[in-house]
Parts: C-alpha cells; structure tokens; sequence
C-alpha cells in the first residue's frame, strides 16, 4: 500500500490536468454555444476580447503573482518576430471561431486533428525539415480519415469546412515559424511569457478588422445586454478559458511534460466530440465517427513514428 501511495500521481498534476481539460473543452463549447446556438454573429469581437482578456490576465499572473519570471525582448528584430507569429495566431483563432458558426464540434475537431498533416508540410518547405518516410506514411490515415468524415457529415457546410481548415493550417504554420523564429538561445520565450507579448499585438491587429467586419458589433452587444445581460458573462467566460487554456498547456508541461501534452491533447479531441454531441445533439453517422477515429489513430502513429526515427 505504501509503495502504491508513493507511485500514485500528485494531487497538484491531477488537479492541474482536469483543469486543462476543462478549460480547452469548456472554451471551445462555449464559443460554439455563443455563436452557433445563442446567435451572437460577432466571431472577430469573440476573438478580440480573447485577447484583451489575455493581456490582462498574462500582465497579472507575470508581473504580480509571478507565476513565471519575466523574460524581457531583447531586440526589435525579436519584437518583429513577434508580431508576425502574432498575425498568423489571429488569422487561425479568428477562422476556428468563424467555423464554429457553420460547422459541429465534433466536425471542428476531426479537421483539427490534421494538424500534424499541416505540420510536416510546412517544416519541409519552408524549413526543409524531412522526417523519415514511415512518418510521412502515417499522414496518409490522418488525411484520409478527414476525407470519410467530410463525406459522411450530415452537417457539412463547404464555406465553415474551408474556413476551418484554414485555421487548422494557420495554426500548423505558427508552430513552424515560431521554431524557426524564436530558435535562439537569447530570443527564446516561455509560453506565458510569449502570450504576454502577443496577446496586445493581436488585440491591436484585431480591433482594425474588428471595426471593418463588424462596424455594429458595440451597439448590437449593448442593446442585448439591455435586453439579456447574461451576455457579458458568456464573453467573460469564454475570454477566461481562452486564457486558461494557455495557462493549463504550460502548467501541463511544467508538472508532467511536453509527450504528456500531447498524448492528452489526441485524446482531448475525443472527449470534446462525445460531449459536444451530448450537448448540442448535433446529427452524426457511423461512417462520419470511423473517419474520425481513423484521423485520430494516424495521428498517434504519427507521433510515435516521428519520436522513433528523431532518436
């Protein structure tokens, strides 16, 4: 019993686990819930008060309860950088949001799962970074489960498919850049602290778009807040998860590491589908559901093929 008790996991890494789980599932539900079912039409608003909610809270947690040390940019050509890993992370939130208006969580979430397939293309051609052809191989199950799911999805609507994928490869191509952006002992930042400093760009980038794509967007949410207040607290609390989302993903790799991120991350997928469909009862098929399983399974093989021949 005792050497059960000293193998047992950690109160903190269970705790900060279910928080992780929560926060990715909760703000993903409660944007779709937002635009979808509650009629809110403001995806880019969404986004920005996202990051106006990351700003503050990131500027909290650094420089009052210093959850992190502060790691200062070091030069204007980093502070670029930057901002351009800024762009590309507002263009893929902004589009998941907008899909969300179009398309069912669990429909999001097998696109997303190709994120892997975005990755490996854009390492090689822009980095020239080649794995090992079994890898590329398990790609093919990741692309063609996608396809089975597209075909079979009672709610499928070409405009959201395109939009989502576009941020899935957005969101693969940030990851790329931001390995060979910020690779440099001097120019490496935390996630927390790279939030801290991206969250204020894109709020900046975003309120331009903001005022162009949805000019109305401040008398429309204080007229239904006039008339439904609960509005304030359903953007409150999604900008919160959005930013506890990238607390939890940085507490995850502190308390266990980054493998554990991502083994979680493939199964976090599954879990916010079964409960999106529990939620919003959103039509599914069997075929639609094989497709995603098969998406899912490439990309475990995927991430053991490429952790093998990396060593």
């Amino acid at each position: 019993m005792t050497q059960m008790m000293k193998n047992s996991i950690p109160w903190p890494t269970i705790m900060v686990v279910i928080s992780w789980y929560s926060s990715n599932i909760g703000v993903l539900l409660m944007n779709k819930y937002l635009l979808s079912n509650y009629g809110y039409k403001f995806p880019v608003f969404l986004t920005m008060c996202h990051m106006m909610l990351c700003s503050v809270f990131s500027y909290v947690g650094i420089y009052v309860m210093d959850i992190v040390p502060l790691q200062s940019v070091q030069s204007k050509n980093q502070l670029f950088k930057i901002c351009g890993l800024s762009v590309v992370f507002c263009f893929s939130v902004v589009c998941g949001n907008i899909s969300l208006n179009y398309i069912p969580v669990s429909f999001n979430q097998a696109i997303g799962a190709t994120t892997p397939f975005f990755t490996a293309i854009f390492a090689y051609f822009v980095s020239r970074k080649r794995e090992a052809w079994v890898t590329y191989g398990t790609l093919l199950p990741v692309v063609t489960g996608v396809i089975i799911a597209s075909g079979a999805e009672p709610s499928f609507h070409l405009f959201g498919f395109i939009i989502c994928v576009s941020s899935t490869a957005a969101r693969a191509f940030k990851s790329v850049l931001q390995s060979i952006l910020l690779s440099s002992e001097g120019e490496k930042l935390d996630s927390m602290n790279l939030l801290l400093y991206m969250a204020p760009i894109a709020m900046m980038v975003l309120l331009p778009a903001t005022l162009l794509m949805e000019g109305n967007v401040l008398r429309m949410t204080i007229e239904l807040a006039r008339e439904d207040f609960r509005i304030i607290w359903y953007l409150l609390l999604s900008s919160s998860l959005a930013y506890f989302v990238n607390l939890t993903n940085f507490l995850v790799t502190k308390y266990t590491s980054a493998l554990t991120l991502q083994v979680l991350g493939n199964a976090k997928g599954a879990v916010a589908v079964v409960i999106s469909i529990l939620i919003f009862q959103n039509p599914i098929s069997m075929i639609g559901m094989l497709g995603y399983v098969l998406t899912i399974i490439g990309v475990i093989l995927y991430s053991e093929t490429k952790k093998r021949y990396s060593t």
